[in-house]
This record gives C-alpha cells, structure tokens and sequence, in this order.
C-alpha cells in the first residue's frame, strides 16, 4: 500500500519511520532540507499544502494519507483528502471543527480519523474508554505536558513542535464542560500548581477538549496542560501586551523561539481521570503514562508519531468505518484501544491503569 505522510518535521519523520517496513511510504514537505531527514528510509516529495488544487493531485496517488502538518494545513489537508477520495489520519491541532465534513467523507466513502496524535488523540481515546467502563460520568480530566527534562531560563520550555500551534493555546479560549453546559473560558483564567508523582507542575486550561465536548455526557470536563513552573507567568505577559497578536507573532517568535530551541532530552507526561459511578457505587478509573526521548526520536515525536502510526494500522486494514471519526470512539472500542495500547506498549510507551489512588502521588 502507498501512504503519503504530510510533513517531515520531528512527528512526520518518526510516523514515516514506524511505518517504512509494511508500506510504501512517501513523505512530502515544502521544505528539502527537512525532506533530507526521511530520505534514508522513504521516498520523499516537494508538496506545496497551501495550495489546495496541487495537494489533491498528489493525494490521488496514494491509497492512504497521514497528517502531520501545522494546525493551520489540517482542515484543507482534510478536505483535500475528500475531494481525492483517499483515507488520512491527521495530527494537526487544526482551528476548525472536522466533523462539519462528516457528510462529505461518507459520500466520498473515505475514513477520515482526525486528531490521532498524543493530546489531543490518545489523550481523547483513554477518555473514552473510561467513559465507555462507567455508567455515569460526572468528572472528567486530562493533565498532559510535553517538556525538557533540563529546562532552562528565562521560559524553561523546549520547543518540539510548531512554534505557531504552541502560540496558539495561549490564545485560543478553552472549551470546557462546566455544570453539564459547553463554556469557553481564558487560557489564562487561573495557573495552578499540579504535582503528579515526584514532579511539580504549573499548568493552564487548554483547549484540547474539541471533539469530546459532543461525545462525551459529564458534569465536569477539563484538559490542564503542565509546564515547568516560570513559564506561563512570562507567557501570559507577552500575550496581555499583545506579542501575540497575528500582526506580532511573527516578530515575537524570532524573539523567543531561540530561546526555546536547546539540547535537553524531552519527556512527556499523561494523567487522565474519571469520575462516576458504576453499578450505584463511586467509581474513579485513571491512566498514567510518562515517556522519555530514545531511539534518536523526542518523546513528543514517539507519543504522537507513533500513535498516529499504529491507527494508521488500523484504518490501512479497513477496521473503521466511512466518514469522519473522531479518537475517543477507537476507546470506547475495547478492541482498537486495546490494539493502540499494546502496540504503543511494544514501542517502550506504557499506559498504567488505576482505580481509586493515581500511583505514585504525593
């Protein structure tokens, strides 16, 4: 089978790889220097995404399409997709709402798995299997951070992935279940100090939730993103005095990307809680994972990479049905979560499960 990835940043490079020994698979990006990185183990390609016309036209050589451009590409890489009536899962944290092509993809008799990376993607899909164990869900919440094990002053983070995508959850208002009712609130609205295991954690409501605010029913639903504490604080400043404004940003980012952009291994970091109730009895079901760089691959690369390799897999072998899905239905699907897990299992990335007491807290 011929799979096209879209983009051969640090995820595309790390999907290509997993994916280069059972398919045939082309990587195309904009840029030959990053081109360059995947030439070793896939055939590479000059593709333009911003030009919709020519994105069609090379996606109808292929029989399967795996998204890994900035958010900004995602929706018309999705509908690109469509038009050549090609299958794709797709990582980008795209601004728009892709189930509004759901109707498109079903005529088009295409899959369409959008969101399929670490947060959102694996994040939504142990939200939905613990939403799939309960009878009742009443709190719901994803604590996830991507971050450099050796942070360094002044922002004490690594970038990993788009510069432009990171910018982008300090400004877009988060989505949030509040009293059973869809709310957005400031990113901003409140920092709060987070401690999971021996770590400590600043973190800021993100909007990550997207498509689990329609398929999942709670009280409560909330994704906290973790940074090392000092960072928010800075950001937050150079956002109130409009450094990330659209006529700013750029200028802002050839600023503080340098400063962002070091050697220092990555890990990263999933806590997912739910509470409810099971059989009329309290019940609380949660998930941990913790990851670190290996394999010449940032962990944020492996998480996300990777995920989106293995539903790749899934979709490749005609184990989804036609139209546009999002992740959390491959967890409430015991048997494609059960899949993803041990394939991810298998690549060195564990998932423990907890009833009751998150392991390890303090």
């Amino acid at each position: 089978m011929k799979v096209l990835v879209l983009g051969a940043g640090n995820v595309g490079r790390a999907i290509a790889w997993d994916l280069r020994e059972e398919f045939d698979v082309h990587v195309g990006d904009v840029s030959e220097e990053r081109l360059k990185t995947v030439s070793e183990f896939a055939t590479t390609l000059k593709v333009n995404a911003a030009n919709f016309d020519e994105l069609v036209e090379v996606m109808k050589g292929f029989e399967l399409v795996v998204g890994a451009l900035p958010g900004r590409f995602g929706y018309q890489s999705v509908k690109a997709a469509i038009r050549a009536g090609v299958d794709m899962v797709d990582v980008s944290f795209m601004p728009e709402n892709p189930l509004e092509l759901r109707d498109e993809a079903e005529r088009a008799q295409v899959t369409i798995i959008f969101d399929a990376g670490f947060a959102p993607g694996l994040s939504h899909i142990l939200m939905g299997r613990i939403w799939q164990e309960m009878d009742e869900l009443k709190e719901g919440y994803i604590y996830v951070g991507g971050l450099p094990k050796e942070p360094r002053p002044p922002l004490y983070y690594r970038i990993t992935w788009s510069p432009k995508d990171l910018i982008e959850e300090y400004t877009r208002p988060a989505r949030v279940i509040r009293d059973g009712q869809i709310t957005s609130i400031d990113p901003f609205e409140r920092i709060e100090r987070v401690s999971i295991g021996d770590f400590e954690f600043e973190a800021f409501v993100s909007d990550g939730l997207r498509s689990l605010l329609e398929s999942v029913r709670a009280d409560r639903l909330e994704e906290w993103t973790l940074r090392w504490p000092g960072h928010l604080e800075k950001m937050k400043v150079l956002r109130e005095l409009g450094f990330f404004k659209p006529e700013h940003v750029d200028n802002t980012l050839d600023v503080i990307v340098p400063l962002m952009s070091y050697e220092s291994p990555d890990f990263s970091i999933m806590r997912v809680i739910g509470k409810g109730t099971l059989d009329g009895e309290p019940k609380e079901i949660g998930y941990l994972l913790y990851d670190e760089e290996r394999g010449g691959f940032t962990s944020m690369a492996r998480v996300t990479g990777f995920t989106a390799a293995i539903v790749s897999r899934l979709v490749a072998e005609g184990g989804c049905i036609y139209g546009v899905i999002p992740p959390e239905i491959l967890g409430m699907r015991i048997d494609t979560f059960t899949r993803i897990t041990q394939e991810l299992a298998e690549r060195g990335i564990t998932i423990e499960r907890w009833e009751n007491a998150p392991p390890g807290d303090s």
